[in-house]
Order: C-alpha cells, then structure tokens, then sequence
C-alpha cells in the first residue's frame, strides 16, 4: 500500500515516518470501521431478526396445524367409537328380540303339542270313564250320546216310550205276522227296525247287528229324524 502523501514527509526521520504511518492507517481502519460495520450492523440486525420472526411464524403455524389434526383425529374417533356403541347395541337388542320370539315361537309350539295330546287323552279318557249299564236305561242314554255327537234330534222320554211300545223292552223281540214280515223283511229289536231301513240309516261307530240295543235304538232314531223330524214326533207305528 503506498504511503499517503504528507507535506513534509521527506524530511521526516525514519522515526518519524513509522509513527505517521501508523497513525494513518489507524484512521483508515476507523473510517473502514465506521462506514463498513455500521452498514453491516444494520444488515447483520435485518438478516438476524428476519430469520427469527420466520421460525416464529412457522412454528406457530405448525402448532396450529399439529392442534387441528389432533383435533379431527380425537373427533373421528369419538364418532367411530359412537357409531361402534350404536352398531352393537343395534346388534345387541336384534339378537335379544330374536330370542325372545325365538322362545314365544318355542312355547306357543309346545303349548299347541300339549292342547293336541290333551284332546285325544281328554277323549279316551271320558270314554273309558263313562260306562253305562246293560239295561234300558243304559243303552238308551248311550244311544243319546252318540246321537248328540252325530247330530241327531231326540229325547230320553220320546225314546223309551217309543220302545216300550214297539218291543215292550225286549232287545230280541221280532214281529213275524204283519205285512213286513209277510214281505221276508220282518221288524226287530227294540224299535223294531226292518233290515233294509238299519242298513240305509246306520249309524257310524255302532255295530251292524239290528238286534244290538244300541245300534238299534240309534239307526230308528236316525230314521225317525228324516222322515218325522224327530223319534219325539212318532206316536204310533212308523
């Protein structure tokens, strides 16, 4: 660098000129330092506070952003696990009314099975129990019951007053003088029935014998019905 020109330099001594070198290149670097680092210090303040204040702003936005996605995803979950609450309980009250008409369907079987064996045991046992006694009385009131369950009008007074009539009582009475019997179709039994009208007139469930009280009494009555209304109509030979 060379040396700054000062008047009277070249008479300066050696001594001298170190000293006033020095001090000029003292000044130059205080003007250098004074131009140069002041301008510095303003761009080393821009280029520090600018930098700050970015991460500070981004920082904050990353929270934000960090905040909201938390938010939405706790969100989603209280909405999932709602809707899995609701999916089971759904489930749940499904199975349980499934169940529970599993179980009437189940009971309402059972109590139609044990309505459809009660009949047939209610039945068989009123038949078994009810027993009536070999005479008149008892086969005309069986010959009733039957009647009743086929359907067939009549009473206890206009059948007995009817057999006493025809056969005085007697089950094996037969009539071989009038013209039926002159016609080989002799009456019988106690209401005395001809052959052809047992046979037309019959009565199901009891025997195909016409002597037999009851299916007698039963077969005449069934006549009766269908040609007078009624054996309690018949006063008189039929």
């Amino acid at each position: 660098m060379p040396l700054p020109s000062i008047p009277g330099y070249n008479r300066l001594t050696k001594t001298h000129k170190y000293s006033a070198a020095g001090i000029a290149a003292a000044g130059a670097a205080a003007l250098a330092f004074t131009v140069v680092p002041g301008g510095d210090a303003d761009a080393s303040t821009t280029a520090q506070d600018a930098p700050a204040k970015t991460v500070a702003w981004d920082s904050h936005a990353t929270q934000q952003d960090t905040l909201k996605k938390q938010t939405d995803l706790a969100s989603k979950q209280a909405k999932d696990a709602a809707a899995e609450k609701k999916a089971a309980e759904a489930a749940a009250a499904k199975k349980a009314a499934e169940a529970k008409a599993a179980k009437e369907r189940e009971a309402k079987e059972a109590a139609s099975r044990s309505a459809a064996r009660a009949v047939p045991v209610a039945e068989a046992k009123e038949k078994k129990k009810k027993e009536y006694p070999n005479n008149l009385d008892g086969w005309i009131r069986e010959s009733l019951d039957i009647m009743k369950e086929k359907g067939i009008p009549g009473s206890y007074e206009g059948i007995h007053r009817n057999i006493i009539r025809e056969s005085g009582g007697d089950p094996r009475a037969i009539n071989n003088w009038d013209i039926n019997a002159q016609n080989g179709v002799p009456s019988k039994g106690l209401l005395q029935v001809i052959a052809p009208t047992f046979k037309a007139y019959h009565v199901e469930g009891t025997a195909w014998d016409a002597y037999d009280p009851v299916a007698n009494i039963t077969a005449a009555c069934n006549y009766a019905a269908d040609r007078y209304g009624s054996m309690d109509n018949v006063n008189g030979p039929y």
